[in-house]
């Protein structure tokens, strides 16, 4: 039996996002190179890709108002340290929506990030932090999946796509396996 590939399950699970007439593809390097998860894109229609500059507080609330009307957005933020700076839409938005709205806004946003990449350069402490364990505390609404191993990947993000109950969720990546695992 072959043996699933880390990044080839995930440039795999972006195709089948992709094929959904509501999704887009929104963030840094999503569009052009940049960052390991352009490579996961890079195959992917122009049509089905917003590329933006680095403002990730702005990311995320855009992302937020395009699930608000009708798309399902895929928001990527090439480390997790670059999600921190988007907390606030995050935390007292995107997952409180919900509950502030009586559950008459359910967007549905699939936020991709991933633990940076160690080798074979380290990117250092503000690139490579794993705060998985802090996300899943704070965070009430937003579902937080850790993808440690490559079998699990096109599953996590088909879940994603089609929760029956259009809840967010926020898949942790690591680029030190795109290469090894």
């Amino acid at each position: 039996m072959k043996k699933l590939k880390y990044k080839t399950e995930l440039t795999r699970s972006m195709s089948y996002l992709a094929k959904n007439k509501k999704t887009i593809f929104i963030g840094q390097s999503v569009n052009f190179s940049g960052n390991a998860i352009y490579n996961t894109l890079s195959h992917l229609p122009k049509s089905k890709k917003i590329e933006l500059p680095v403002f990730e507080e702005v990311q995320l609330g855009m992302s937020t108002g395009l699930a608000l009307n009708g798309f399902i957005p895929i928001t990527c933020f090439p480390r997790f340290d670059f999600l921190i700076l988007a907390m606030n839409q995050l935390v007292n938005h995107l997952d409180k929506i919900r509950t502030l709205s009586n559950n008459s806004f359910k967007p549905r946003v699939i936020i991709r990030t991933s633990v940076g990449s160690k080798k074979p350069l380290n990117g250092g402490v503000q690139h490579t932090q794993d705060y998985t364990k802090i996300f899943k505390q704070i965070l009430t609404e937003v579902n937080v999946v850790n993808l440690t191993n490559s079998s699990q990947i096109f599953k996590q993000f088909k879940k994603a796509l089609n929760r029956p109950d259009s809840k967010s969720t926020l898949l942790i990546e690591n680029g030190d396996f795109y290469n090894s695992k």
